[in-house]
C-alpha cells in the first residue's frame, strides 16, 4: 500500500497496480484511461491485467531479454505467463500508421493474438493469424469482452449492452479517425450530422430490439462490410419513419463501408440510451465545438454552468420552461433530467408502476419544454437531443426569437406564447462583431432605444431607436417578455454589462423589472480558448405588479476555477492519495445558494 506521505508531486497511482508512476501525458491520457475502460467496459478483472511492472515481449525469436516493454497486457487467467498472453495494448503518441507498425512488431513474436494501439486520440484493433509460416494482421472492429471469444465480437444481445465509462473519449477517437480516413467528407458539420444519424440508428435499435435478440447495429469479425453497411442503412430507413420531424426523408448514411464499420464497431458495445451523459451532446461537443460556430456568438455553455443554473432555479414538475437561444439543447436536456428525477421520486413515493412513471416523464417533456434557435442545424440537433432523451422534440423550433412575435411561423406561435413561462434559462449569443441593426426588430424593444438620464430627477428617459444593439441585450428583454409575473430567469451575460457606465440603463431595466436573486461571476477562462469575454450568471424573478420592496438580499459568488484553463485543458491536480482532482468550483455554487437564498 502507498502511504499518503509517499505521494510525490508529478506522480499518480497506477489504476491497475496501485504503484506510483510519472504523470506523463501518455499515462494520463492513454494508459490510465484505457486501463479503466478495460476493467469497467470490457469487464476484465484487474488480476488479469498487468501494467506495472511492464510485461515484455520479444523483438526477435532469439530475444531472451524480451526487449519490448508493453504498456498494458491482458492475460487469460491470473497467472501472468507467456502462454496466457491474450491482448497487448501499446499507448505511444504516434500516428496511426506508425502505431500500427509498432503494434505489429510487438504482436509478431508474442503469444497474444489481439493487439490495441491507443494514444488518447485514436485507437486501432488488430487480430493476428498465421498461415503457412507467415503472420498476417487484420483490423477488427473491437476486442472481445471478458469471457468472450474473438468470434463473439458484434454478436451482442440487447440485454448485454452497458453504458460507456467514458463516452466522450469514444467519440473523440471516432472524430480523429474520420478526420484522417473518411472518404469524401471534410467538414465537421457533416461529420456531426452523419454521427447523429448513426446515433439515432443505435437508439432505435436499442428501443425496438427485444432483450434476448441480437442487435442490428453491429459489425462482426470477418463480416462482409457491404452486408453490414446494408444492415445499417436498412435500419436508418426505419429511423426516418420513426423520427420524421428530426431526420429528413432525403438524409442518408454517406460513410463508405469501411468507415461505417469502424464507427459501428466503436459504438456497438455500449448502450447509448442508458449512458449517463447524453450521446448527442457529447458528439456535438467533439465534432462541432465552440470554435466552429464562434463567429455567430454561439459559444456553447459548459455543462457544469448549465447544471449550476438548473440546480439553482430548481424547476418543479409542472414548470413550463423555455430557452429562446437553445443552440444544441443543453439547458433543455439538463432541465429535463432535473425535472424527470422529481417525477421518478414522486412515482417511487406513491408506488406508481414504472410504465406510468415513464408516461408521466414523456408528458412533462412534451407539455412543458420549449426551445428556439435561428440556426437550422442547431435547432435540428436540439430536436435530436430531446428525442434521444425521451421526447419533447416537438417543442423545439427554428425561429428568430428576437423577431416580432407576429412574424413567427404558426407552429411556433402555437407552442410559444409570450408571458406564459415559469422559467427561462439561456445563454444568448454574444460577440464584438454581432449586432442587430434591423429597425423592424429594434423598435419593438425598450432596450432597442437610446436611454438618457433626466438631469432633474436622475431617471432614465426613453429616446430614439438605436442604429444597432448587441443581441444579448435584446435577449434580456425578450426573456422577460416570455416569463409570466413571478417567473424565474437564469441567464449568462457579459460581466461588462454590470460594470461599464454605458450599460447603466440596462442594469436599471433589470432592476425595475425583476428581483435579483443571485449574481455569480465566472473566471475569464470559462469560454476560452474561443473568446476572452468574462461572463457572469444572473438569476432573477420577474416582478409582479404588487411587488414594491427594493431592499432584499442578493446571493453573490465569485468562481475562481471552472474546470479548464485558458487553452481548454482540464485543470487537474494530484491529491495526497495520488488521484486526479479537477479544480472546479462551479458544482458547489448551487448548494450554497439553496441553503438560504432560494426563497
Amino acid at each position: 500500500m502507498i502511504e499518503e506521505n509517499e505521494i510525490k508531486e508529478g506522480y499518480i497511482k497506477d489504476y491497475v497496480s496501485g504503484v506510483l508512476v510519472k504523470a506523463t501525458p501518455e499515462e494520463l491520457e492513454a494508459v490510465q484511461v484505457f486501463s479503466e475502460v478495460l476493467h469497467k467496459d470490457y469487464g476484465y478483472p484487474l488480476s488479469h491485467i498487468q501494467t506495472r511492472p511492464q510485461w515484455r515481449v520479444k523483438v526477435r525469436p532469439s530475444d531472451k531479454k524480451k526487449e519490448y516493454p508493453v504498456d498494458i497486457a491482458i492475460f487469460s487467467s491470473e497467472n501472468h505467463i507467456e502462454e496466457n498472453t491474450h491482448i497487448i495494448i501499446e499507448c505511444k503518441k504516434k500516428n496511426r500508421k506508425d502505431g500500427r507498425s509498432q503494434l505489429e512488431d510487438y504482436l509478431r513474436f508474442s503469444m497474444a493474438r489481439i493487439g490495441v494501439w491507443y494514444n488518447g486520440n485514436e485507437r486501432l484493433f488488430l487480430f493476428k493469424t498465421e498461415k503457412a509460416g507467415k503472420v498476417y494482421f487484420d483490423e477488427i472492429p473491437n476486442i472481445p469482452r471478458f469471457g468472450e471469444r474473438i468470434e463473439d465480437i458484434g454478436k451482442f444481445k440487447r440485454k448485454d449492452l452497458r453504458p460507456a465509462t467514458n463516452l466522450k473519449s469514444v467519440f473523440k477517437t471516432i472524430r480523429n479517425y474520420l478526420a484522417a480516413n473518411a472518404v469524401g467528407i471534410t467538414r465537421d458539420e457533416v461529420f456531426a450530422q452523419q454521427l447523429i444519424n448513426l446515433i439515432f440508428c443505435k437508439i432505435y435499435d436499442e428501443r425496438f430490439t427485444k432483450p434476448n435478440d441480437t442487435v442490428s447495429f453491429r459489425v462482426g469479425i470477418n463480416e462482409n462490410l457491404k452486408v453490414a453497411q446494408t444492415r445499417i442503412t436498412d435500419l436508418f430507413e426505419k429511423v426516418k419513419s420513426q423520427y420524421d420531424d428530426v431526420i429528413e426523408v432525403a438524409d442518408s448514411i454517406t460513410f463508405d463501408a469501411k468507415t461505417l464499420a469502424y464507427v459501428v464497431g466503436e459504438l456497438q458495445l455500449f448502450s447509448i440510451k442508458e449512458s449517463s451523459r447524453d450521446a448527442v451532446g457529447d458528439a456535438f461537443e467533439v465534432f462541432i465545438g465552440p470554435s466552429l460556430k464562434g463567429g455567430q456568438g454561439q459559444f456553447f455553455t459548459p455543462r457544469n454552468v448549465v447544471k449550476m443554473i438548473v440546480d439553482m432555479i430548481d424547476p418543479g414538475i409542472d414548470a413550463k420552461i423555455i430557452d429562446p437561444a437553445c443552440g444544441s439543447g443543453g439547458f433543455l436536456a439538463e432541465g429535463l433530467r432535473h425535472v424527470w428525477s422529481k417525477v421518478q421520486s414522486t412515482g417511487d413515493n406513491y408506488g406508481w408502476p414504472e410504465h406510468e412513471i415513464e408516461s408521466e416523464k414523456q408528458k412533462v417533456a412534451i407539455k412543458n419544454f420549449r426551445g428556439i434557435d435561428k440556426d437550422y442545424f442547431l435547432s435540428k440537433v436540439a430536436k435530436a437531443y430531446m428525442a434521444i432523451l425521451g421526447d419533447g422534440r416537438g417543442g423545439v423550433y427554428c425561429e428568430n426569437s428576437l423577431d416580432n412575435f407576429k412574424n413567427w411561423h404558426s407552429k411556433t406561435k402555437e407552442g410559444v406564447q409570450l408571458g406564459t413561462f415559469d422559467i427561462v434559462m439561456t445563454n444568448p449569443p454574444f460577440g464584438k462583431k454581432l449586432a442587430i441593426d434591423s429597425e423592424d426588430i429594434l423598435k419593438n424593444y425598450e432596450l432597442g432605444h437610446k436611454w438618457n438620464v433626466n438631469s432633474s430627477n436622475a431617471e432614465f428617459e426613453k429616446g430614439d431607436i438605436l442604429d444597432k444593439q448587441p443581441p444579448q441585450l435584446l435577449f434580456i428583454e425578450r426573456c422577460f417578455d416570455l416569463l409570466k409575473p413571478g417567473g424565474t430567469l437564469g441567464i449568462v451575460l457579459l460581466e461588462s454589462i454590470f460594470g461599464m457606465p454605458k450599460y447603466k440603463y440596462v442594469v436599471d431595466y433589470i432592476f425595475k423589472n425583476s428581483i435579483i436573486k443571485a449574481m455569480v461571476t465566472m473566471p475569464e477562462e470559462l469560454f476560452q480558448p474561443h473568446t476572452h469575454a468574462k461572463c457572469c450568471v444572473l438569476i432573477c424573478k420577474k416582478k409582479e405588479e404588487t411587488h414594491t420592496d427594493s431592499d432584499y438580499p442578493i446571493f453573490m459568488a465569485d468562481v475562481k476555477w471552472c474546470g479548464h484553463d485558458s487553452r481548454g485543458n482540464p485543470t487537474l491536480r494530484i491529491s495526497s492519495d495520488g488521484k486526479e482532482q479537477l479544480l472546479d468550483d462551479i458544482p458547489t455554487v448551487a448548494n450554497e445558494f439553496l441553503k438560504g437564498f432560494q426563497k
